[in-house]
């Protein structure tokens, strides 16, 4: 075989090689990044349970005067929209009015941490609300809940872990 013969074939056994060793360093690199991916997939389910076990779900059972309820009404869903907006620890106030008894509010709050319920219960907008609202009320109470699922409460939550 002529030198000439003999150089091409070892380029093209010299191109064949290097192809095969770029398309190992990217498998390689595309495995390392779904390895990746499920570390941090797994990292952020341990954080989201545990997160979700730090944070103060309650669920606030009003019973309204009728003569107030338009007004209350209207001061509950301000003071709800208002501590989500301002408060970063504040992940859900969600009022709402029982369809078949009228004067019947049920409010999911959800707080980070019982010290984001406690700045909560600091602030002007809540303290107005409540202060303006306690002869509206006819009956309260709070009750503590936990979460039956908490690795969801990311999924319907995003606003929990965005920081």
């Amino acid at each position: 075989m002529n030198n000439r013969k003999f150089v091409l074939i070892l380029s093209a056994i010299s191109g064949l090689l290097s192809f095969v060793l770029l398309f190992f360093v990217l498998n390689m690199m595309k495995q390392k990044e779904s390895q990746n991916i499920e570390e941090t997939n797994a990292v952020s389910q341990i954080s989201a349970t545990e997160a979700a076990s730090n944070m103060l779900i309650r669920l606030a059972v009003i019973e309204v005067y009728p003569e107030y309820l338009q007004e209350y009404l209207e001061a509950a869903s301000t003071v709800g929209g208002e501590s989500v907006a301002k408060e970063p620890g504040v992940v859900c106030i969600f009022p709402m009015q029982m369809k078949n008894e009228p004067n019947q509010i049920r409010i999911i709050e959800i707080y980070r941490n019982q010290e984001a319920y406690q700045s909560h219960l600091q602030t002007e907008h809540f303290l107005t609300y409540k202060n303006g609202t306690l002869h509206m009320v006819k009956s309260l109470d709070l009750q503590e809940m936990r979460p039956l699922h908490p690795e969801a409460m990311p999924l319907i939550f995003k606003k929990f872990f965005a920081e």
